[in-house]
């Protein structure tokens, strides 16, 4: 019970910048990216299918929507190989397991991962009144999410398929009380277990991801996939100031493992992702962390706690 009201209220201050595109403005990622299923996994998708997770509060109780940004697969934004020729199809779902369905906290399209009520689907290939503009899914009533006790509030899923073609569809959400305009729940917040997403192509542009560390974590496994060796991926925390883990190759995983500090329990995690030179365009990547147990841990785009600041000692030098 004491963890539950931990989480909630840290969850509660966390939510009151009330921003709740996915991914996040302090992500600093530009798209989420799903490539189609024909698709060689060195283009940087290692499964051809991405879920994500929407956190409503038990306090809200009008219709929201679920919006999406160019779901369709062709245009500037999205990545061509050969033609466009891809279809994603995105499905929405509430209802009992959702969430608590075990195959739903996994980092891969297996099992019972499709868990719950579907409550809507849309399938979109190269169609130019979606390219770089919104589609809304919705209204939908909050009472036919998955309550649970440990968030204080219901939760939906939305999972992204690419079910055929083999080009790249890069695309953002957003959760809103409006179907046509992009307006945020207070106290709400998204999650995934999983980020498949697309780096800048700009050396100084930093994206970050933000596990939360819950408490009983004592080590942390970090896996990338087809890191392209673009640079760094560095972990900040309230306890680190900076330590650079393993980045992977073209089309392979790569692995490393931390000890979780006394500090860093029921904080969040700052992973920043730093290009190196030279650059390395339209780089795509898959992130996943899981604790010692082997449970994925979820990434909040809102993260738990607030974006994690370095505590340690600051030394000051007196000026002349």
């Amino acid at each position: 019970m004491i963890k539950q009201l931990y989480i909630f209220i840290l969850l509660t201050i966390s939510a009151l910048g009330l921003s709740q595109p996915v991914p996040n403005v302090e992500e600093n990622i530009p798209f989420l990216m799903t490539f189609g299923v024909g698709a060689g996994t060195s283009w940087g998708d290692d499964d051809f299918s991405q879920a994500f997770f929407f956190l409503i509060p038990e306090e809200y109780d009008e219709p929201f929507f679920i919006r999406v940004f160019d779901p369709d697969t062709g245009g500037k934004i999205d990545e061509i190989a050969g033609e466009f020729d891809t279809r994603s199809v995105y499905e929405i779902f509430g209802g009992e397991g959702v969430w608590t369905e075990e195959a739903a906290q996994e980092t891969s399209p297996v099992g019972n991962y499709k868990s719950g009520t579907l409550l809507a689907s849309r399938a979109f290939a190269q169609n130019p009144r979606y390219d770089n503009g919104w589609y809304t899914f919705g209204p939908f009533n909050p009472a036919q999410g998955e309550y649970v006790e440990m968030y204080k509030g219901r939760i939906f899923k939305i999972i992204c398929e690419g079910v055929s073609g083999d080009d790249g569809n890069m695309y953002r959400y957003y959760l809103s009380t409006n179907a046509d305009e992009n307006r945020p729940i207070e106290g709400a917040n998204a999650f995934a277990y999983e980020y498949s997403f697309r780096m800048h192509n700009d050396y100084e542009e930093v994206s970050h991801i933000y596990p939360y560390v819950e408490e009983g974590t004592i080590s942390v496994k970090i896996s990338n996939f087809d890191w392209d060796y673009d640079g760094n991926i560095v972990v900040i925390s309230v306890a680190r100031q900076g330590r650079e883990v393993r980045v992977s190759g073209e089309d392979v995983w790569g692995e490393d493992e931390l000890r979780v500090q006394e500090e860093e329990i029921g904080t969040s995690f700052d992973f920043r992702f730093v290009k190196a030179r030279p650059l390395v365009r339209n780089n795509n990547v898959v992130v996943n962390v899981r604790n010692q147990y082997g449970d994925a841990m979820p990434f909040f785009t809102i993260p738990i706690g607030g974006v994690p600041k370095y505590r340690g000692e600051v030394e000051f030098v007196p000026i002349d």
